[in-house]
Formats: structure tokens, C-alpha cells, sequence
């Protein structure tokens, strides 16, 4: 798969002349992250039946490398070497859920074919509220995925070491694992993709390790050559501890213990649901395609798990204390041998463990921010999430989960055992949800094999919930009282924050009655002063252009002989055309002067109040240190006052400074004359192009017949190309007409469509081919109702030669 094309560098000057510097943090994000990707590269690449096995199937499958341990872990030390016979019956019992489970999602595939998984199906068959239990379910199982497969992977990695090179990394392990995490949290910033042949390859690789470990391994089963680890090995330092049997059902094992186990077991099915939240990622057609992957998945897994569990009965391979090494890798120790060629194969499992571990961990960071956006989508998550990025990923997402799985993983010390206590609860609870909105879904329809459907699916949701309530029994001590705590919190926050989301929203509609009626007849702006300078002219020039019926300067005065100061300079640099108002503030209460200023303009009911406050921008550090920001606590108290707008007009005075340098002493203060004399930066002036007809150079036209912005003269007929910057629609009670500014690389120019307030692809963004009469309107260059032709996006266009 090519990798997106970057978007086009643009110079930090803008047309006109404007300087635009880039922020420091930006620079380093796109230093860090490469150069941002323009949205027009966000595409879906469609998977076939292989390609989507090996993309969405690594969690899954690779579970099995760790499944049969985590039994073991729970049998060995109560029942001893006999808990090797019994993780076969667990391990029979796992398989028939397993098989229960495939059923259900072969339901779920092909009924929902978009993205989301459980939680579209709960959210479609019992509502968004019912809904946040799937989505809390999914969004622990995609954090706890992130420190299990890693984990699992860092283990494989250790086996490795311990087993071939006789290298212990015990301590180092839980640093590895971390600095896997902070390396897939930054692949993920920049870009990398689920799908393509390359993140595949871990899941074959791994298949065909495994695979051929379990055949080998039964071969020699069957011949009687296969080892066995004997009872001092057994009872090697760093063995979990041997327990005896006894007396009891089981010989020894209660039904207690049998419950511990199979709820360990049951790490084994994690990631089975990873098919149904990516159904809409496969060729068409999508259900059945996804539908055949998912058997296929299922039956891969069911067979390296009954095949690891039998080796490990068989070969007594036993967990160790500190995880590694692991039971897959005695396994494979043993089949392989310890020759030269036994190494190697020995050397491939391990990696190939490894790769689908790591890899399996990286589907959660394209599976959790994808969730996350859904459920923000619909307000029960920050909005901030469904925002995507720099490099087109949803960022805030994949933080989130790097920063909650780091969390994790250093408070677990990275032990699997203690991880996979916190991992079912949110891996069934999903189940549940998904089974259960099944059956609603067949039971109000009367399709083919309904009955079926729901005795299936009723069976799936009844054994998942039973999971789940074993596993917070079982597991209660050692960690799933943190999921069991934290689920439901989980659940109520999502609510209300919903609750938040839709009360704005009503507050926001709920528009006042005067709102609705005609506009108000009176327009009144205030420029709120404090002394002259550039920032007061620059919200001069803006108050200007929004053409009020009244235009006036306040000053609140707090000190009289600043007040007398700001008179005198406001009179000596021509500034009176604004009329200068100075009102007494003895108490210093600033709000409440606006508030009472404003009261007073709008007491008649027909009179519209826009407040323009300067703001002076310094640098973050030193506009704190030194500089009160009185001017937005002013903004906050008048947006609540009705009739009343407040707008700040920023000017940045570090920019300044910088521009001035060693004249800053000496510089001029600046005029309100020097205010009406800026311009809309960019477009052309028609001062610019014009003169007598004689001194025009004739224009140059491009290949392709148009002329370059810059070139253009006044009251002659041109033809342009460029994209469209912005577009300014008419109020509905104006008079219609459409105006788009349309810039290429040397200027701009405004369109102007009389008698139309919308046409369908005059949108920010577009590239337009614009041919007309070059007029003027306000002293700048504008083309009337020009003949257009919407062009294709410039990475499609063949580059025209000036």
C-alpha cells in the first residue's frame, strides 16, 4: 500500500505580504511526525479474505501463545504435576464457548457490516444510553490488550534470551515492554495503517510457527520420542510453586480452583470480536467475506490452543514465577530440541510469538481511537476525540490509550498473570452485548432460521454473562475489583457527560423569542481603550468594517491623569473622527462598568451592542508574568449579557518587536488615519492595477490560457485559476448573492455570483477555473458572475508551465 502523499509545504508568507511564522510546537510536531497529510488522502483500503485474517485476527490468535499457561497457573499450584491432565477438560470447555461464541459473531457479521462492533449492535437494539456498557466493555478491553500483548511479547523475547543464550532480562522486562508501547504511540502519531501485506505477515509467521511446533510435537508424541521436563526440573528455581493433590473432587482441585482456571483460560477468546469491528474493511460483499474469515480465525485458534494445551500435558512444560520462559517456548524447546537446526526452529517460534504479540497490540491503537470517535460522535465521550490530527489519526485517541496502558503496565510490573486478572470481565461483558442485541434484533423479525438465531445467540450471551460473573468472583482479589469498580463509574460518566452534551445543545436551540423575529434596528460598537497604540488602531480598522449605525471609543477611568493622557494623544494623531468616551470607574469594578454601559444602549429593546476589546498577545510566558488579561474576563461577563456581543481583536506585540528591533525607541505612534489605510491582505487593490492604458504590460497567460492573479488590470477580460479560500454567503434577508476569494500563487481575487446564496461545489478548498470581466468593488479587484469550471484536486492536475 503507497503511503499518503504529505501535503503540499507552504512558505510561512502569506499573499500580501503577511508574515505567518510557524509556532515553535509546531515545528517540532511536524519535525517529529513528518510533514501533515491534507484530508483528501483519508481512504479506506478495502481487504481481501487473506489480508484481513492476517490484518484483524493477531489479537485473537495470538492468545493461544499465553491461554494454556494462564491455566496452569491456576492449576499447578494447587493440585501439582496432576494439573496437567486438567487443563485438558478447561481446556474442552473453552473450546465448546469458543465454538458457541463464532456462531453468535457469524450473526453479528453479516446483520452489521460498519464499524463498531458490540457497541453498534447494542446501541441499535437497546439505545445509545444501554449502549455506553458495551463501549466502557470495549474501551478497558482495547487499554488491557495494549499491556497483555506487549507483556506476553516481551516475555517471548526473554524465553528467547534465557533458553538460547542463557541471558536472563527479568528486571530489564518491564522497561522493554514500555518502550514497545512508546513506539507503537508514535508510529500511531505518524500515520501507520492496520491494513497492507506488512502487518500481516506477524499472523502467518506465527501460524506457521505454532503450527509446526504442535505438529512435530504430536508426531513425536505418537512415536514416543517426545521429552519430558523431569521432576527436578519441575523444581527448578523461579517454577511456580508445585502443589500436592488431595483429597476432593478432581483429585484435589476444587470447583473453586476449576473456576480460577477457566477463567484464566478464557484470555483465549480475546480479540474473537476483532472481525466484527472491522466487517466494513473487506471487499465486497462485506458480511460474507467477513463471515468465512471469521470461521476460519476461530477454527486456526481452537486448534493451536487444544494443540498447545495437549503438548503441555504431555511435556509438563510449567509457568515460571516471573513469566519466561514461557510454556510455549519449553514446548518448542523440547519438540525442537537443542542441535543446531532445533535452535533455529527454536529461534523462529519465539520471534515469530513475538511479532503477532507486538503486532496484536498495535490493532488496539487503531481499534480504540476508531471507538472512541464513534461514541463521541454520539456525545457520550469528550468531541475532542473524533477530532483527527496532523498525520489524519485520531491523536487525542491514541493518546488516551498510551498514557492508560503505560499507567497499567507500570502498575502491574508488566506480570501477565496480574493483567489477564483484569482482562475477561471487559472482553465478555462485549459478548453479552453482542449476543443479547442479536437476539432482540431476530426476535422482532420473522427471517429465516429465527428461532435458531435466538436459541444460539440467547446461549452465547447467557454463558458469556456467566463468565463474567465467575471471573469477578474468582478474580475479585487479585485485580478484577478495579474493573469491577471502575465499570460502572465508567458507565455513569459516559451518561453524564451525554447529559452535558444535550442540555448545551437544548440551551443552545432554545433561541430567546427576539431572536426569531426581525433584527434589531440599531447597531452601537464600543472599542474599549486603555491607551492609543497599534492594537486600538487595528480594532479601529475592524470596527470600521463592520459598518455600524454608531461607532464610539470608551474609556473606563480608573486614574484621571491617565484619562487626560489618552485624550491629548487621541486628539494629537488625528484619531477624533472616532468620538473618545470617558466614563468614571471610581470603584475599578471593570465588568461592571461594561455591563451597565451596555444595559444603558440596549435599554430601548431596538439597539445591537458589539463590544471590541484589543487584546495584546505576548509571549506565554511573559504575557503571564506581566500582563493582566483583563480584556477576556471583560469578554466572559459581557457574552452573558443579552443584546450583547463581545469580540477580542488580538494584535501580537512579540511579532512586533521583532519586526521594529533596534528602531522600536524611535517608531512613530500610529495614527487612525494609518487605520482606514489596511487592506485585506492578499487581494488585489484596484490602485494596484491600474494607470493609463499605454503603461499596462500586457499580461503573460499560462499554458492553459489563464493569467496569474498578479497580472490582472482593471477593466479588462481575464481568466483565472486557483482554489477558493473562503466563501461568504448573504444573510437571508440581504440580497442574494454568493462571494468566494479565489487565490493562486501570486494573489487573490474575489468572485461575486448575484442572485444565488449557495451552488454545490463553490466550497473552502475547491479549485476553480473563473472567466470574466476584472471590475471592482471597494477598492478591490472582483469578477461578476463570472463563467467557472470546478477542477479536479491538484494532485490530479497536470502541473500547467507558467
Amino acid at each position: 500500500m503507497a503511503a499518503p502523499a504529505p501535503a503540499p509545504e507552504k512558505p510561512s508568507a502569506l499573499p500580501g505580504g503577511v508574515d505567518l511564522p510557524e509556532s515553535a510546537g509546531y515545528r517540532l510536531k511536524k519535525a517529529l511526525l513528518g510533514p501533515p497529510l491534507v484530508s483528501s488522502e483519508l481512504h479506506n483500503e478495502k481487504l481481501s479474505k487473506p489480508i484481513a485474517l492476517g490484518v484483524l485476527a493477531p489479537d485473537c490468535i495470538s492468545s493461544s501463545a499465553y491461554g494454556t499457561e494462564q491455566m496452569l497457573t491456576q492449576l499447578i499450584p494447587a493440585v501439582g504435576v496432576a494439573g496437567f491432565a486438567l487443563v485438558m477438560p478447561v481446556t474442552g470447555i473453552i473450546l465448546a464457548l469458543l465454538f458457541l461464541l463464532t456462531l453468535s459473531y457469524r450473526d453479528v457479521v453479516m446483520t452489521y457490516t460498519k464499524a463498531g462492533g458490540s457497541y453498534v449492535v447494542a446501541r441499535e437494539n437497546f439505545g445509545p444510553r444501554v449502549a455506553q456498557i458495551a463501549a466502557v466493555a470495549l474501551l478497558i478491553d482495547y487499554i488491557v490488550t495494549v499491556a497483555v500483548q506487549t507483556a506476553a511479547g516481551t516475555d517471548a523475547v526473554a524465553s528467547l534470551l534465557q533458553l538460547l543464550l542463557h541471558t536472563n532480562i527479568d528486571h530489564e522486562k518491564i522497561w522493554i515492554t514500555c518502550g514497545v508501547v512508546v513506539l507503537l504511540f508514535y508510529g500511531n502519531l505518524r500515520g501507520i495503517r492496520e491494513a497492507g501485506k506488512a502487518f500481516s505477515l506477524p499472523t502467518y509467521l506465527f501460524i506457521l510457527a505454532t503450527g509446526l511446533t504442535v505438529v512435530v510435537g504430536m508426531i513425536r508424541l505418537f512415536t514416543g520420542s517426545l521429552p519430558q521436563l523431569t521432576d527436578a526440573q519441575l523444581h527448578a528455581p523461579g517454577v511456580i510453586d508445585i502443589g500436592h493433590p488431595g483429597g476432593g473432587i478432581l483429585m484435589g482441585a476444587s470447583l473453586f480452583i476449576m473456576m480460577r482456571a477457566f477463567a484464566n483460560g478464557g484470555s483465549s477468546l480475546t480479540g474473537l470480536e476483532a472481525i466484527s469491528n472491522g466487517v466494513s474493511a473487506f471487499r465486497s460483499p462485506q458480511g460474507p467475506n467477513a463471515r468465512r474469515t471469521l470461521v476460519i480465525m476461530s477454527a486456526i485458534l481452537g486448534s493451536l490452543v487444544l494443540g498447545v494445551s495437549t503438548l503441555a500435558w504431555k511435556t509438563h512444560a510449567v509457568p515460571f514465577s516471573s513469566g519466561s520462559p514461557t510454556v510455549l517456548a519449553q514446548e518448542a524447546h523440547l519438540v525442537f530440541g537443542q542441535s543446531g537446526f532445533g535452535n533455529v526452529m527454536f529461534a523462529f517460534v519465539q520471534i515469530a510469538t513475538a511479532l503477532i504479540l507486538y503486532t496484536g497490540g498495535n490493532t488496539s491503537f487503531n481499534g480504540f481511537p476508531f471507538l472512541a470517535s464513534f461514541v463521541a460522535e454520539d456525545s457520550f465521550l469528550p468531541r475532542q476525540l473524533t477530532i483527527r490530527g496532523h498525520r489524519l489519526a485520531f491523536s487525542n485517541g491514541i493518546i488516551v490509550l498510551a498514557v492508560a496502558s503505560l499507567v497499567l503496565l507500570i502498575g502491574t510490573g508488566g506480570d501477565l498473570t496480574k493483567l489477564v486478572a483484569l482482562y475477561a470481565i471487559g472482553v465478555f461483558t462485549g459478548f453479552v452485548m453482542a449476543a443479547a442485541g442479536l437476539v432482540k434484533y431476530n426476535w422482532v423479525r420473522r427471517d429465516p432460521h429465527r428461532t435458531m438465531k435466538i436459541v444460539v445467540n440467547a446461549a452465547a450471551s447467557v454463558a458469556s454473562a456467566a463468565v463474567v460473573v465467575m471471573f469477578a468472583v474468582t478474580k475479585f482479589t487479585e485485580g478484577a475489583w478495579m474493573v469491577v469498580v471502575i465499570f460502572p463509574i465508567g458507565v455513569w460518566a459516559l451518561i453524564r457527560t451525554n447529559g452535558r452534551y444535550r442540555a448545551e445543545t437544548a440551551a443552545l436551540a432554545a433561541a430567546p423569542a427576539s431572536a426569531t423575529t426581525a433584527a434589531n434596528t440599531r447597531s452601537v460598537v464600543y472599542v474599549l481603550v486603555d491607551r492609543l497604540d497599534l492594537a486600538v488602531v487595528k480594532a479601529l480598522h475592524h470596527a470600521r468594517s463592520l459598518r455600524p449605525t454608531e461607532l464610539s471609543a470608551v474609556h473606563f477611568m480608573v486614574d484621571d491623569r491617565q484619562a487626560e493622557r489618552l485624550q491629548r494623544s487621541w486628539e494629537a494623531h488625528h484619531a477624533a473622527d472616532v468620538p473618545l468616551e470617558v466614563i468614571e470607574c471610581p470603584d475599578r469594578r471593570l465588568r461592571r462598568a461594561v455591563a451597565e454601559l451596555s444595559a444603558r444602549a440596549t435599554a430601548d429593546g431596538r439597539t445591537d451592542v458589539t463590544l471590541l476589546i484589543p487584546r495584546r498577545a505576548y509571549g506565554p510566558l511573559f504575557g503571564r508574568l506581566f500582563h493582566a488579561r483583563v480584556g477576556d474576563r471583560i469578554a466572559q461577563a459581557a457574552s452573558r449579557l443579552p443584546h450583547t456581543a463581545a469580540t477580542i481583536v488580538p494584535f501580537d506585540v512579540t511579532q512586533a518587536i521583532e519586526e521594529l528591533g533596534p528602531d522600536l525607541v524611535s517608531a512613530p505612534v500610529p495614527t487612525a488615519a494609518a487605520a482606514r489605510s489596511e487592506g485585506s491582505k492578499g487581494r488585489r487593490r484596484v490602485v494596484e492595477s491600474a494607470g493609463p492604458e499605454e503603461d499596462r504590460a500586457p499580461a503573460t497567460p499560462r499554458a492553459d490560457g489563464t493569467t496569474a492573479i498578479a497580472d490582472l488590470h482593471w477593466r479588462n477580460r481575464a481568466s483565472v485559476r486557483g482554489q477558493i479560500r473562503s466563501v461568504n454567503v448573504t444573510p437571508v434577508s440581504g440580497t442574494p448573492h454568493l462571494e468566494c476569494e479565489l487565490f493562486d500563487e501570486t494573489g487573490g481575487i474575489t468572485l461575486t455570483f448575484y442572485g444565488r446564496r449557495a451552488i454545490q461545489g463553490i466550497q473552502p478548498g475547491a479549485r476553480l477555473r473563473a472567466e470574466g470581466m476584472v471590475g471592482n468593488t471597494d477598492g478591490f479587484l472582483t469578477i461578476a458572475n463570472p463563467s467557472y469550471a470546478l477542477l479536479p484536486p491538484k494532485k490530479d492536475e497536470p502541473e500547467a508551465n507558467a
